[in-house]
């Protein structure tokens, strides 16, 4: 029963994160594609094609942590998604820049917290990591059914 909690609450904190961060960048993807093109990471090409695909992505592997419905996969792109995020932050600290993440929000007003974003990031991976061997044990548990193509015999 501890568990089942456990896993209620990671795959809420989670799946609600995500939900929340897709909001505003769907709402603004001239302004989040202007926060991805800081990163200085993607070629110019694909900076747009990443503002806008990319909150959608957020939003369904939410949707689909917070109903249940195939929690492996949504945990696997969650769980990427985090390593990715947490990446590129911290391969920009490195590199000593200063933007906004836009993690949460498009504004031009938001605070440069990039050392409290990675860590945030991190810790994160925690339910992600719990969301994740649930969906396993889940699906590895569930009994292996017939395929569903039969094939006759042939006669001798």
């Amino acid at each position: 029963m501890k568990w089942r909690i456990l896993v209620w609450a990671c795959r809420l904190i989670l799946g609600g994160v995500f939900i929340y961060a897709s909001l505003d960048k769907i709402a603004h993807p001239e302004r989040f594609a202007e926060l991805v093109y800081n990163y200085r990471i993607l070629p110019g090409d694909l900076v747009n094609l990443f503002a806008i695909v990319l909150p959608w992505v957020e939003l369904t592997g939410g949707l689909l942590l917070l109903t249940g419905r195939q929690p492996l996969p949504a945990s696997l792109i969650l769980t990427g998604l985090m390593v990715v995020f947490g990446s590129a932050i911290g391969y920009n600290l490195a590199r000593g820049l200063d933007f906004n993440c836009g993690c949460f929000s498009t504004s031009p007003e938001m605070a440069k917290e990039t050392i409290r974003t990675l860590a945030r990031d991190v810790a994160l991976l925690v339910p992600a990591a719990v969301c994740l061997f649930d969906g396993h044990r889940r699906t590895s548990s569930r009994p292996q059914s017939a395929s569903p193509i039969r094939v006759p015999d042939r006669p001798e």
